[in-house]
């Protein structure tokens, strides 16, 4: 396949390839184990699917915010974004 009308990059396609292999593994993590919605720091009752869908939003509006913001390097975003993922998995 030619994907070269979309620009892709190696930066790119690994992104999407990380987030696919995201939804992979939470998907087969939730079918041998269903999580119970717990109560955490977030406002609301949350499952594992949850957890994850609020620290990939919450990461590309850090990504877009240090774009924005900055010209530092990008992968202090991703530092960033990685610990936000950490925190809301865990206390969320």
């Amino acid at each position: 396949m030619d994907f070269e009308w979309m620009a892709w990059t190696a930066p790119t396609a690994s992104f999407f390839i990380v987030i696919a292999l995201l939804l992979a593994v939470y998907t087969v993590w939730g079918m041998r184990s269903p999580s119970l919605p717990r109560k955490g720091l977030l406002p609301m009752t949350t499952t594992r699917g949850d957890r994850l869908f609020v620290g990939l939003l919450g990461s590309a509006f850090i990504h877009l915010a240090w774009v924005g913001v900055t010209d530092a390097s990008v992968w202090f975003a991703v530092g960033l974004s990685l610990l936000f993922m950490v925190f809301i998995a865990r206390w969320g």
